[in-house]
């Protein structure tokens, strides 16, 4: 079978996708162990039984809805390759807005930054490539996560210090310039959690209670006590939750407090300066 062939049949089998065309040419470039622009310089080429028999297989467990980075196993996320598995989210390039944000701020040459949720490493591996003079620490309370980000940093040669932590367990005692992070927001009953590849994602990641504000609640009330004076919390959250984190934010006694857009111009980031002298309530006690 030509490869132009089996490529036109595939994009007919992977219309429930909402990118038929890319899946079939990334899945048939990862049999082939060529680019995509490859399979369409040479369309006439033959596919060997083996090459067919393999590109079948990928293409049965994709139409099935598996996603197509867990069956290539990775992903890349700002230009950096990533291991992937069903452990974690499958980095999504609208986070890569957070990174870009979060490379933007003010911060110290040697900044001490944490990434909370760090799943894959995505965040914290990008902030280290682009500023390896920073200190980062990436947590995550699934052990199986931690190993996959420490994989990750190690394939990469980047160094970060990746640790199992619920949140800000692990840290403590520490001070940050900059807390970054994007944990779960999504309500239990969001019908979107059975559509698409988030139906292969762990939900522990995706999922929080409270409506999906439970953990970015949690975050904001609690970063204060790990944020240096001055310091900055940047969040990823659902795109209707820039309101409500906005005034999380302002009601602990963040400056500086704004929501900013991803690359479809909707509200999927907000941050927050930390002030001590604006502080809205009495230190307490962080476990």
């Amino acid at each position: 079978m030509q490869l132009q062939v089996w490529l036109r049949a595939a994009r007919e089998r992977l219309q429930a996708s909402e990118t038929p065309q890319l899946d079939a040419e990334v899945l048939l470039a990862h049999v082939l162990a060529c680019s995509r622009t490859y399979l369409h310089t040479w369309p006439d080429k033959e596919l060997t039984p083996e090459q067919l028999s393999a590109a079948e297989q990928f293409l049965e467990q994709r139409e099935r809805g598996v996603p197509v980075a867990h069956l290539l196993g990775e992903r890349e996320f700002w230009s950096l390759p990533l291991q992937v598995n069903a452990s974690t989210l499958i980095p999504r390039p609208d986070t890569e807005c957070l990174v870009e944000q979060a490379l933007s701020l003010p911060l110290p040459p040697q900044a001490r930054v944490l990434d909370l949720g760090t799943g894959t490493g995505a965040i914290a591996l990008a902030l280290q490539s682009e500023r390896p003079q920073w200190q980062v620490v990436a947590v995550d309370r699934a052990a199986d996560a931690v190993a996959l980000a420490k994989r990750n940093a190690s394939n990469l040669n980047l160094s970060i210090d990746v640790k199992q932590s619920d949140w800000f367990q692990a840290v403590s005692g520490e001070r940050f310039d900059l807390i970054v992070s994007n944990p779960p927001y999504i309500a239990a009953d969001d019908p979107h959690l059975q559509q698409g590849d988030v139906r292969f994602e762990p939900h522990t990641a995706l999922v929080a209670s409270a409506e999906g504000f439970a953990d970015l609640g949690h975050i904001i009330a609690t970063a204060p006590a790990y944020l240096q004076p001055n310091g900055w919390l940047l969040l990823e959250h659902g795109w209707e939750q820039g309101a409500q984190c906005r005034q999380a934010l302002e009601a602990e006694g963040y400056v500086q407090v704004q929501s900013l857009p991803d690359y479809a111009n909707l509200e999927r980031m907000t941050i927050g300066q930390w002030n001590p002298a604006s502080e809205k309530r009495s230190e307490k006690d962080v476990e």
